[in-house]
């Protein structure tokens, strides 16, 4: 299931910035602040020494939630990524970065992955000129994803992440305007800052 809970408080208790709240905003300035703290009333306090698995199940959880995805989606990528061809680790990752949705986030089109899920339900979505609403569409290189029409770019959050200054497109993906072309396939080399990978491959192979 879904997490639909407290953004913050999940970003606090896995100790990380899982990119759930818009870059900027004062919600995620507060995290920012606290990401150090864990959630709960006595705050800061001596815990038990962490156990190898539980920094895999962390770890885990950590890509689970900032893709957004359930329980079982997650189990369902990793089989996939062990029956290709080439590194577990890798092939994870290409699965996840390829949903449609987080092409659209990693696009800048929204300012967070649960908004791309929303505006791709929502019918504002075409891939290669055609509407879709499943949010977990799994991209190829050369598919093109644009908006439905302009009226879709005005809509007040999503027209603040489109202009946003100071962002900055993968390299596997080329913007242009309000359309994005997936170049390559991408690698693992923006999750293996924010994650470790070995841990979560170790989890799934118990």
């Amino acid at each position: 299931m879904r997490h639909t809970g407290p953004r913050n408080r999940l970003a606090r208790r896995q100790g990380a910035d899982l990119e759930l709240k818009t870059f900027g905003s004062k919600n995620h300035s507060r995290l920012m602040r606290l990401i150090g703290v864990p959630p709960g009333q006595h705050g800061v306090v001596k815990r038990r020494k962490v156990s190898e698995s539980s920094k895999q199940l962390r770890e885990k959880q950590k890509l689970k939630f900032m893709f957004g995805v359930t329980e079982r989606q997650m189990s369902n990528y990793f089989t996939k990524a062990k029956r290709a061809k080439g590194n577990t680790a890798k092939m994870l990752c290409q699965l996840l970065e390829t949903r449609l949705d987080n092409v659209i986030y990693r696009s800048g089109f929204t300012p967070t992955r649960a908004a791309a899920r929303q505006l791709v339900s929502h019918g504002h979505i075409a891939l290669n000129g055609k509407k879709l609403s499943i949010a977990s569409h799994q991209l190829s290189v050369g598919d093109t994803i644009t908006f439905i029409n302009s009226e879709s770019a005005k809509i007040p959050h999503i027209d603040m992440a489109i202009t946003r200054a100071d962002f900055v497109a993968p390299s596997w993906l080329q913007r242009d305007g309000l359309s994005a072309v997936m170049k390559i396939i991408p690698g693992s080399e923006y999750l293996e800052k924010q994650l470790n990978l070995r841990l979560i491959i170790e989890f799934y192979s118990k």
